[in-house]
């Protein structure tokens, strides 16, 4: 019964961090959408998205979890993140994280599921 319960608590953690990591990617593509609307237009729905991505972390804090973004931070191979070209550059490159494809998804005993990123070097 206790085995039971632990697996349907492993699917429903499972279930919101896709559902948050899906909202993520989401509210990014919405964010690229309003930039390229006047700022008389895009006000409204900036204070939209903002609403939503609250929601989310709310959403997150409930079920233990939190989102994180590192984007342009120095990139140390530490981090709880893949970097999908990091074959591009030398060894001894200083690096930035370009861009999040995936954030990383904390809970309260650590990494839940690590992101995925670009790099770019420093003084790109």
């Amino acid at each position: 019964m206790a085995d039971e319960a632990q697996m349907d608590d492993a699917r429903l953690e499972s279930s919101l961090i896709d559902m948050a990591i899906e909202s993520w990617r989401f509210s990014k593509m919405v964010a690229r959408l309003i930039a390229k609307l006047d700022a008389g237009d895009g006000a409204r729905y900036v204070n939209q998205l903002r609403y939503f991505q609250q929601k989310i972390e709310e959403g997150l804090e409930s079920g233990g979890l939190k989102l994180v973004n590192i984007e342009g931070q120095i990139f140390d191979p530490g981090m709880a993140a893949s970097a999908l070209n990091i074959g591009d550059f030398a060894a001894d490159d200083q690096l930035v994280v370009e861009q999040m494809l995936e954030p990383i998804i904390m809970g309260a005993d650590g990494i839940r599921k690590p992101g995925t990123v670009t790099l770019k070097k420093v003084n790109e």
